[in-house]
């Protein structure tokens, strides 16, 4: 088993024991240490932000885990976060977690932008100036969420 699998199979359970999911694992070379970053995110039926306590006790906890099973057994940097709003969405369950922000999708005809109001099925159910738009996932090239600013009461 490969470095990578092992952590993830060490981190998923600590992540799920405070709520998270596991979303992905990478290890890299920095110098005579190794780079761990766990990525995780709430449940794809969850809308919202991962709460930063539940980050920290997962970092906790997924160290932990490592130390106890001595994985990576070189000395390691580890680094938990969450995905942030500049992932790629490319798979249903990312477009789950987007619902109710606005999104640009790109297509295999061009782009599109809208507000996600539901995932049905395989459907993006999205609202295009006031009209419902019903997108299959399996069109969907990537899509990204659209950062919105709003005014201090708006």
């Amino acid at each position: 088993m490969d470095i990578t699998s092992r952590i993830i199979e060490l981190a998923a359970p600590e992540a799920e024991a405070v709520g998270l999911v596991l979303e992905g694992v990478e290890v890299t070379a920095a110098g005579k240490r190794s780079r761990v970053v766990v990525t995780l995110d709430l449940p794809e039926t969850e809308v919202g932000s991962a709460d930063l306590d539940a980050i920290a006790e997962a970092s906790r906890r997924i160290g932990a885990a490592l130390d106890e099973a001595n994985v990576p057994s070189t000395p390691y940097v580890l680094e938990v976060s969450t995905p942030g709003t500049d992932r790629v969405l490319t798979e249903r369950r990312h477009f789950m977690r987007a619902r109710t922000r606005l999104l640009e999708l790109r297509l295999a005809d061009g782009t599109l932008t809208g507000r996600l109001t539901d995932v049905d099925g395989d459907e993006l159910v999205l609202d295009v100036d006031g009209e419902e738009r019903r997108v299959p996932v399996a069109q969907v090239t990537d899509g990204r969420i659209v950062v919105e600013f709003k005014r201090l009461g708006e």
